[in-house]
């Protein structure tokens, strides 16, 4: 008997073709799940500072409506925060809103958090407003409170919508960098009638 040899007509191994192209697609795809993890890591950092700026915007807040009867003393005429010209140790600072305004820039800035020397436990940038929105009106009947707008300002990481809160508008370069919340303070006339 003869041992005859059959070859089959089906696949004996892979081509170096066929190789190139799986390396191609796997490259891709490796190169698109970097990407989403680039994108992720920007996002966690967006979403921290957005963390970071409701704190000191309660922390605000709180400070006003604790010393409502002198609300007033809050408004502030220009950003406090990143470039402002407040101390850097309120220690010497009197009690009541000049105090609250220097501690909460320093917040603004950071320094709740240092790294080496570096200010960073808030956000980039870190800048507040107070504005009077509606002034309180103690006349008999009328007992109107005064609202105030507190709003702390950063730059984002990259661009969105600009935000319509004028707070710190213009000091980021493109406004579609800066984000912006706010909350309404309404401090009331206990005494009022």
């Amino acid at each position: 008997m003869r041992a005859t040899m059959h070859l089959s007509s089906g696949q004996q191994g892979t081509s170096m073709v066929e190789l190139l192209v799986t390396l191609v697609i796997l490259a891709f795809g490796l190169l698109g799940v970097a990407i989403m993890q680039s994108k992720m890591q920007v996002g966690t950092i967006e979403s921290f500072q957005r963390a970071q700026g409701v704190v000191l915007l309660e922390d605000m807040s709180a400070r006003i409506s604790a010393n409502g009867a002198n609300a007033s003393s809050y408004v502030l005429i220009a950003p406090v925060g990143t470039g402002d010209s407040q101390p850097d140790d309120c220690s010497g600072q009197p009690a009541g809103a000049p105090k609250d305004i220097c501690e909460w820039s320093l917040a603004l800035k950071g320094a709740a958090e240092l790294q080496s020397s570096a200010k960073v436990g808030a956000m980039v940038g870190g800048r507040g407003c107070i504005e009077l929105i509606q002034a309180p009106d103690l006349t008999q009947g009328v007992c109107q409170p005064g609202i105030y707008r507190v709003t702390v300002a950063w730059q984002g990481l990259h661009k969105t919508a600009p935000s319509a809160l004028t707070c710190a508008a213009g000091m980021y370069g493109d406004d579609s960098n800066r984000r912006a919340i706010s909350v309404r303070v309404a401090v009331g006339m206990p005494g009022c009638s």
